[in-house]
């Protein structure tokens, strides 16, 4: 069987990871048992939610254990196969990743067609990425036609699509922050939002009272921080926030001081729901059905961001966590 190489967590960050917490190893790849498949993965994903896993805390996932191989994302093709339905040359989406070949339980993996779409895009638009976006601006916000939308990190890969969903569901304003002047030209640009802002130029709670100054009814949360605050200070009577990541503080040392504005909760009846994608995929489908609609109809732009080669996934990361991505960040593994 093939050597493989795996990236390990060899250190838990204190504050921003550094290159130093990472190692890649090469192992061994052993045959496929009993329901099991070799696979040979084409792509990895690298994604916010994969630094809290860093720390030895207890959270709704297990830390990623020190000097073991990582996880995350992950779509490839099966080389060897010893299940029932999955044959050598088959495309699949499994949790396998940070690694060149991945022994998986074929139970925990899905099948995908490359003649469909892009593999790439089953882990992005297609994929768990899409999905959040759906989920959470459609379920956890309880979004209407109509409605003004305030969605941060609006040019990362949930909040690009999460602000052309709207759109495309009514909205009558969709606004975005982002973090360059690059990125805010995206934005009102070729994904179609009202307006957007670049959140490092001024306070994020100024340049949203500009935006919105009649206030917004939905905001889709992807920062935390100082967005947060200005936010729930936005939010007309019964808005609703979808908490669906806080990278803003994800390498913080100190507990963050919160938002200081809560009291405003009771008021104006606002709701602020956090939400995790696992727990919501029975919406899967009608998700699929939507989105391959809008996709074939060109009504939905997206960006990835493609580093090419495993040696550079711990880099293609930390780029991730500084902001370097438009759109989805991939690690492309050429065969």
């Amino acid at each position: 069987m093939p050597k493989s190489r795996a990236w390990h967590l060899v250190a838990r960050p204190q504050g921003w990871p550094v290159p130093e917490d990472f190692a890649l190893v090469e192992t061994e790849t052993a045959e496929p048992g009993p329901g099991q498949i070799l696979v040979r993965n084409l792509y990895l994903s690298v994604d916010p939610y994969m630094r809290g896993r860093m720390n030895d805390v207890v959270s709704y996932s297990p830390p990623y254990a020190l000097d073991a191989p990582m996880t995350g994302g992950a779509v490839g093709r099966v080389v060897a196969s010893a299940a029932d339905g999955f044959a050598v040359g088959d495309h699949v989406v499994h949790m396998l990743g940070w690694r060149e070949y991945a022994l998986v339980d074929a139970a925990h993996s899905v099948k995908v067609d490359p003649d469909a779409a892009p593999l790439s895009h089953y882990l992005g638009v297609l994929g768990m990425t899409g999905l959040t976006a759906y989920v959470g601006l459609l379920r956890i916000a309880e979004f209407s036609a109509g409605e003004t939308v305030f969605v941060s990190g609006a040019a990362g890969a949930v909040g690009g699509l999460a602000g052309q969903m709207a759109k495309l569901k009514g909205a009558k304003r969709v606004i975005g922050s982002a973090g360059s002047d690059e990125k805010v030209d995206l934005l009102t640009g070729e994904y179609g939002f009202d307006a957007a802002f670049n959140y490092k130029r001024a306070p994020v709670a100024e340049q949203l009272r500009a935006a919105a100054p009649d206030g917004i009814d939905v905001y889709f949360d992807n920062v935390g921080g100082d967005h947060l605050e200005a936010a729930i200070s936005s939010l007309r009577v019964h808005g609703r926030a979808a908490l669906c990541g806080a990278i803003a503080g994800y390498n913080d040392t100190e507990r963050a001081s919160g938002p200081r504005n809560l009291s405003r909760m009771v008021p104006w009846r606002l709701t602020l729901r956090g939400f995790l994608i696992g727990d919501h995929q029975d919406m899967r489908p009608e998700f699929l059905r939507e989105m391959g609609g809008w996709l074939r109809a060109g009504s939905v732009r997206h960006r990835e961001t493609v580093v090419t080669g495993i040696e550079r996934n711990a880099e293609a990361f930390l780029g991730l966590l500084r902001g370097e991505n438009t759109g989805k960040m991939l690690v492309a593994l050429p065969e």
